[in-house]
């Protein structure tokens, strides 16, 4: 059995014996009983003449072409979100320009599933920015995804978070944007721990107080409204918020560290799924969705429960550097053929890191190629001074 030197929890090197063996057959299957969306990552270009903490430059071939392999699997495109590091490096322009590509490879999926992310992330940051503002520039994301023949995924607003003075104000504006839309739209709650200038969204940082706020908007406006992602990392605050949502609203689960039960769910009602760790589980997913399907719960959990120990390692606190993980993920499997990022994110996590979520990937058989991942893994200590 091959065995590669990595960073073990005291910090230092030691072998490890590498697995490789997968546990879960692939899915033979691309039909669901449950909605599932993987926020897919983008692929930076290393060979752009550019300055990467500055502006984004995208290798485009190698970035539709994963999101063609999550079609191909069953899984939904959630576009442009925080997992494309949108707001980290990734600019609207450039954010439109991937929307309006991935509804184009969509078309060859019959029934694929695509979603974007409409924010407000045109807006500069000022001290003269206005509630009016905020309205305004989601009306232009709005109408640029729609016209673009895009569904919408309404994303929390960091101008607005900036801006707002009362929870009166955020009803004001997603009231406005909810009666234009043409089709119902998933409005998307994220918590500060993805993104801390989120704090007391809503209006409240009790998030018991914010879902109140939440939920009066989605009774109000339940007919344009899909359902709700929410990224709070809390299990016992979604179940309570889908057990509140009228019949017809879905819950999509945000919670990489829980999803597993939640998308399983219980007697009463279960969540889809809007999730970054399937972009980096995405076979393993779904096949775990086709066991689902088919009534078969234990396979179920026995292809994800694994998964969710290299979730958590990847969403760990700072959890917005989770980007990195999910890129490194890909790079192993073979989907791009570097580790750079937009933004140069790929430095926001440390080598020890990178070594524990090699083995936890390992345990959970989510290695394509098992040769190259270890291959590619070598490389990446050789880099950092270490034959492995």
């Amino acid at each position: 059995m091959a065995t590669i030197k990595l960073i073990d929890g005291d910090g230092k090197l030691a072998p490890y014996a590498i697995k490789g063996a997968r546990r879960w057959a692939p899915a033979t299957s691309t039909v669901f009983n449950r909605i599932a969306y993987s926020a897919a990552h983008v692929v930076a270009d290393p060979f752009a003449q550019h300055d990467p903490w500055l502006n984004a430059a995208i290798d485009w071939d190698a970035t539709l072409r994963y999101r063609r392999h999550l079609f191909s699997l069953g899984l939904g495109v959630a576009e442009a979100m925080d997992t494309a590091q949108r707001g980290m490096g990734l600019d609207w322009p450039t954010s439109l320009e991937l929307i309006r590509r991935s509804v184009e490879q969509a078309k060859d999926f019959p029934g694929a599933l695509i979603a974007s992310g409409v924010g407000t992330d045109q807006l500069q940051p000022s001290g003269k920015v206005r509630i009016d503002d905020v309205i305004a520039a989601y009306e232009e994301q709005v109408a640029a995804v729609e016209a673009a023949g895009g569904r919408i995924i309404l994303m929390a607003s960091r101008a607005l978070a900036a801006v707002a003075t009362s929870p009166d104000d955020y009803l004001r504006v997603y009231g406005h944007i909810l009666r234009q839309v043409r089709q119902p739209v998933i409005l998307h709650w994220l918590g500060d721990m993805f993104d801390p200038v989120l704090t007391g969204y809503w209006g409240h940082k009790d998030l018991d107080a914010a879902m109140d706020v939440c939920m009066s908007l989605i009774n109000e406006y339940a007919r344009n409204i899909d359902g709700i992602k929410i990224s709070l990392l809390d299990k016992d605050k979604e179940i309570a918020m889908r057990r509140r949502l009228p019949g017809s609203v879905r819950m999509y689960t945000g919670d990489d560290f829980n999803y597993a039960e939640l998308i399983a769910g219980d007697e009463q009602g279960y969540s889809d799924a809007l999730l970054g760790i399937f972009d980096a589980i995405a076979p393993a997913a779904a096949s775990a969705l086709q066991s689902l399907s088919s009534g078969d719960t234990e396979a179920f959990h026995a292809t994800l429960a694994p998964t969710v120990s290299l979730s958590r390692h990847i969403f760990r606190a700072p959890t917005r550097f989770y980007k990195s993980g999910v890129v490194f993920m890909a790079w192993l499997n073979g989907h791009q053929d570097h580790f750079a990022m937009v933004g140069g994110q790929q430095s926001a996590r440390s080598l020890a890191h990178y070594c524990e979520l090699f083995r936890l990937a390992d345990d959970a058989g989510l290695f394509d190629d098992v040769e190259l991942a270890t291959r590619r893994m070598r490389q990446y200590m050789g880099i950092h001074g270490v034959e492995a």
